[in-house]
C-alpha cells in the first residue's frame, strides 16, 4: 500500500511539474481517518512548488527598493 501512496504522490509531482511549476517540498502523510468506518488509511499530499512569472514591465520598473 505505501508503494500505491509513493506512485500517487510522484504522479502528482510529475503533473505539477508538466504545467512549468518548480516542486520545492513534498509531505506525504498516511494515517487511520478518525471520521471513516474503513480499515483502508487514507493520505494526503503537500506539495509546495513555486512559478516566476514574466509581468511584462522589466524595464519599466523605476523602484528606489528594486536591486537591478
Amino acid at each position: 500500500m505505501e508503494d500505491e501512496m509513493l506512485r500517487d504522490q510522484r504522479r502528482l509531482v510529475e503533473l505539477i511539474e508538466a504545467e512549468g511549476w518548480a516542486v520545492t517540498d513534498v509531505e506525504l502523510s498516511a494515517y487511520d481517518s478518525p471520521w471513516a468506518d474503513e480499515d483502508d488509511p487514507e493520505a494526503t499530499v503537500t506539495i509546495t512548488a513555486r512559478k516566476p512569472y514574466d509581468d511584462g514591465n522589466d524595464d519599466d520598473d523605476d523602484s528606489p527598493y528594486r536591486v537591478k
